[in-house]
């Protein structure tokens, strides 16, 4: 079988955090709802809906969700970073012969909008998942490796049986994940050619 290899999205591949406080501060105003854009975007990671439950009463979550996926089309894109070593891990997997696969829990319309605001080419995207359901994705999709920054990415590595990579670039330290789980932990994206090259050698 090809080689597959799985990244998380946000905080993995890409700095999301200005377009996303951008798209709180909005959802804010126009609700005249009071939100901590600032405290959101250290927390990135589990479902919007999660995030929304904060500020919102439980009657009104999913609507007030829909209402802040349409505000993200306008005002997180603009703000988007790659991530240093984001395209050059995208370049490793396929230079060994593999496929790249987004798994991530970013609504999947707004993720594909977001890949191609920034250039990001993938083979495969899947978007609305978290923890055990980015395994099955994985699995699915049949990748080996998943690449994430979050202990949700561990607990979805793990359900897929993928070699659960850790990079330190979200909310938690090298030390944090390794506790979690991590199989590897990488301090960025820009370890991870090296360590790919030295996997498949391994494999």
């Amino acid at each position: 079988m090809a080689l597959t290899v799985g990244f998380d999205l946000d905080m993995t591949l890409l700095d999301t955090r200005p377009g996303i406080k951008a798209t709180y501060d909005a959802l804010s105003a126009l609700t005249g709802v009071a939100i901590d854009s600032d405290l959101v975007v250290t927390r990135l990671g589990p479902p919007l809906e999660r995030e929304i439950a904060n500020w919102f009463p439980a009657e009104v979550v999913a609507e007030t969700a829909t209402l802040y996926r349409g505000l993200y089309r306008e005002y997180a894109l603009p703000g988007t970073l790659v991530l240093p070593g984001a395209g050059e891990s995208l370049a490793a997997v396929r230079a060994a012969g593999g496929r790249v696969a987004v798994v991530t829990g970013k609504y999947e319309p707004n993720a594909r909008l977001q890949l191609d605001h920034v250039g990001l080419v993938v083979d495969v995207l899947v978007g609305d998942t978290w923890a055990e359901t980015k395994g099955d994705a994985l699995r699915e999709h049949g990748a080996t490796v998943y690449v994430g920054d979050h202990y949700g990415d561990i607990r979805g590595a793990r359900a897929a049986g993928a070699v659960a990579v850790a990079v330190a670039t979200g909310p938690y330290t090298a030390a944090e994940l390794r506790d979690a789980g991590a199989d590897v932990v990488l301090d960025d994206l820009t370890a991870f050619p090296d360590w790919l090259a030295a996997h498949l050698d391994r494999g």
